[in-house]
C-alpha cells in the first residue's frame, strides 16, 4: 500500500493569519527577525526552506501551536475556533503550551478533592491554579461515590445570583479540558484571570465571548473574552448546611398548573 503524503499548510497559514491580523510582510519580517523577501517567498511556496527557529517564531507571534500551523489548514476554522486556539484552548499544543491543571493526590495515588476557600480566591485566580505547592495546601476531603475518571474542585459560592440554589453553599465541579465541546446554558464554575471565581449558566458565542448568566432573573446576562478565562468546572453537585424554606400556597398552584399544563400537552400529541 502506497503511503500517503501528509500536507502541510505551514506557508498558507503564515499568509492567511498575517492578513487575518492586518500586518504587512515588512512589520512581521522585523518581528520575526527574518528579511521580508525570505518571508515573501515562503508565502508564495516558492521556498520550502524554514529552519526550525523560523517556524517556532512563527508559532510564538501568533500565538498558535506549531502542529496547528503545520497540519491544520486555518483558513477553513471558523473565528471562533481560531481564538480559541491562540487563547490556550488547541488539542494540538504539545509541550510547554498545554494548559497545565495542578492536582494533589492521597497516599493511594487516588486524586483529592481540593477546596478553595473565599479567602484564597485572590492567590488562586492570580496564579496559584497552576502552582503545584499552592494546590498541595489547600484543603481536602474525599467524597464518596464520586466517579473515578475526571477531577473534582470545590468552591464556596455566596449571593442570591443562583436561586433557587442556596445563598450560600459549595459547589463541587469537574474540570473541563475541551471548552469546544460546552453546551449551551451548561451549569459551571468559571474561573477568570486576576478576578472573580463564579458560579453561572454559561455558553460560548461567536467572536471569542463567553456569556454568564444567572439562574435568578433579577441579574442581567454578561460575557467575558475567552481569553480571560483561566478554568472551567462542570456542576457535579451543592452541599448546604440551610434547611429549604417550606412552599408556599402560591408555589402549590404554580406547580399544579405546570402538571395541568403538561398533561394537556399529552393528550394534544
Amino acid at each position: 500500500m502506497e503511503n500517503k503524503v501528509p500536507k502541510i499548510f505551514f506557508a498558507s497559514n503564515l499568509k492567511f493569519l498575517r492578513e487575518r491580523e492586518k500586518i504587512s510582510q515588512t512589520l512581521l519580517a522585523e518581528s520575526i527577525c527574518v528579511t521580508r523577501t525570505k518571508l515573501a517567498l515562503i508565502e508564495i511556496g516558492k521556498t520550502k526552506a524554514m529552519e526550525p527557529d523560523f517556524m517556532l517564531s512563527v508559532a510564538n507571534y501568533f500565538k498558535i501551536s506549531m502542529d496547528t500551523l503545520l497540519t491544520v489548514d486555518m483558513s477553513r476554522l471558523g473565528e471562533l475556533k481560531i481564538r480559541e486556539l491562540q487563547s490556550g484552548n488547541d488539542i494540538y499544543i504539545k509541550g510547554g503550551n498545554l494548559r497545565v491543571l495542578a492536582i494533589s493526590i492521597d497516599k493511594t495515588n487516588t486524586e483529592n478533592v481540593e477546596y478553595v476557600p473565599i479567602k484564597g480566591r485572590a492567590g488562586y485566580t492570580s496564579g496559584g491554579y497552576s502552582d503545584p505547592i499552592y494546590i498541595a495546601e489547600l484543603p481536602k476531603y474525599h467524597m464518596p461515590n464520586l466517579p473515578q475518571q475526571g477531577t473534582y474542585r470545590t468552591f464556596p459560592i455566596i449571593g442570591d445570583s443562583m436561586l433557587p440554589f442556596p445563598e450560600k453553599m459549595d459547589v463541587t465541579g469537574k474540570y473541563m479540558e475541551d471548552w469546544s465541546h460546552i453546551k449551551p446554558e451548561t451549569l459551571a464554575i468559571v474561573v477568570m484571570h486576576g478576578q472573580d471565581i463564579v458560579f453561572k449558566s454559561i455558553c460560548i458565542l461567536e467572536g471569542g465571548l463567553l456569556q454568564c448568566r444567572s439562574l435568578n432573573a433579577l441579574y442581567e446576562v454578561y460575557t467575558v473574552p475567552i481569553e480571560e478565562v483561566l478554568e472551567i468546572w462542570s456542576f457535579y453537585s451543592y452541599h448546604t448546611t440551610l434547611i429549604p424554606e417550606a412552599q408556599t400556597d402560591l408555589d402549590t398552584v404554580l406547580n399544579s398548573l405546570t402538571e395541568i399544563k403538561g398533561l394537556i400537552a399529552k393528550r394534544s400529541l
